[in-house]
């Protein structure tokens, strides 16, 4: 049994609160609030500190890009073949990279990491804890959804290559093709189930392309700019995929569509430069514009684009910019974990869920205050 006491709750769902909160031996929430403590309790004392979930970014590739090296901990893209839906992040995840053991530090609790964004259809992610001896300790969920790439990169790795796709035209209709097999191969399997004479040999691609056609597996569309948005979008609705936009820059161009469609936006990484032409309108102020129009809105640093340790610094620029201080704080916990679908156990204070929480010294979005200790399922893995 833990209890922190007497300390500014970020309950996230319901609000800041005064109080303390408890936590059970099974690391669930099981009080908010005034609690009782009882004598065989654990206390930590959190006057003048603030409790908040452990940060989660729904968008990175920590593990799979080591920091501080090259070629040797590049394992992100395999820019060999624009369609590799078999691939997975999970395959690829050095669970002792220092990236990860940062972001711990940093608060940063969860993430779900992705291949890269090199291929049409680059390969499956995984939703894990950043901290953990080997990536099965790490897993909160296998299915992290199947990413998807649209606009410069898969033109630009291909075109260099002298193959296809070098266009946005040739990376629409490469998807569109693949999707169209998964479809024949999946009614080719249906139909085997009845006669067994007709039994279809397994390709692992098409299996993975199938899952997403029938909804199992969420897509997680990279792009930029609206016309790749857009297309995105169009493919989706043709597929009944049901998608994410991933990075989402010039949504605020096309909140109106994006609301239409009912898509979350996985916004960043904002603290960038304009390092090629589909950043050309970064701004701050799309997150607020998708929240003005209703649309769900995440924060993401595209770890390690940008170290994912700055997302508080990152929710701290869109409350600058016009984004509600409550909601800046839900784009960085509760929001992306309604995005991975753990929010039933993760991404804010409330009783029954998991106690991935950490306690800060101040404001977590003031650029001074420190992470004093982060808890995992009520287990301290983290003390400054």
């Amino acid at each position: 049994m833990l209890v922190i006491k007497n300390a500014t709750l970020y309950t996230i769902a319901d609000g800041i609160k005064e109080g303390s909160l408890l936590i059970d031996e099974q690391g669930k929430i099981a009080g908010i609030g005034d609690v009782e403590i009882l004598d065989n309790a654990t206390v930590i004392d959190g006057t003048g500190k603030v409790v908040m979930p452990g940060m989660i970014d729904a968008h990175g590739h920590a593990g799979v890009y080591e920091e501080g090296l090259g070629f040797e901990g590049s394992d992100g893209n395999e820019m060999t073949d624009p369609i590799t839906p078999h691939m997975r992040a999970l395959d690829a995840i050095n669970p002792h990279e220092e990236g990860i053991s940062d972001a711990l530090k940093a608060g940063v609790t969860a993430m779900c990491i992705l291949p890269g964004s090199a291929n049409v259809v680059g390969g499956q992610g995984v939703v894990v804890h950043l901290h953990g001896n080997t990536v099965e300790d790490m897993i909160i969920k296998e299915d992290g959804g199947l990413k998807m790439a649209f606009g410069e990169n898969p033109k630009r790795v291909y075109s260099g290559q002298k193959k296809t796709p070098s266009t946005r035209m040739a990376t629409a209709a490469i998807l569109r093709e693949n999707l169209v097999k998964a479809q024949n191969y999946m009614a080719k399997v249906e139909q085997a189930k009845a006669d067994p004479e007709k039994t279809v040999e397994r390709d692992l691609k098409m299996e993975v392309l199938v899952r997403a056609l029938k909804r199992e597996i969420p897509v997680r569309a990279h792009a930029h700019r609206a016309d790749d948005i857009m297309t995105a979008l169009r493919i989706a609705k043709e597929f009944d995929l049901d998608m994410s936009i991933e990075h989402c820059t010039e949504g605020h161009k096309i909140a109106t569509e994006l609301k239409e469609a009912g898509v979350w936006a996985l916004v960043g990484p904002t603290i960038s430069n304009r390092s090629k032409v589909e950043l050309q309108e970064l701004s701050f102020n799309t997150l607020k514009v998708l929240w003005e129009a209703g649309i769900p809105v995440t924060i993401t640093m595209d770890h390690p684009v940008i170290p994912v340790g700055y997302l508080p610094t990152a929710a701290g620029y869109a409350v600058k910019a016009g984004l509600p201080y409550e909601e800046a704080l839900k784009a960085i916990t509760l929001n992306p974990a309604q995005v991975l679908g753990i929010d039933d156990r993760y991404g804010s204070l409330e009783v029954g869920k998991m106690a991935d929480v950490v306690l800060w010294s101040g404001d977590p979005l003031e650029i001074q205050s420190e992470v004093e200790k982060v808890f995992i399922h009520g287990t301290e893995v983290y003390s400054r």
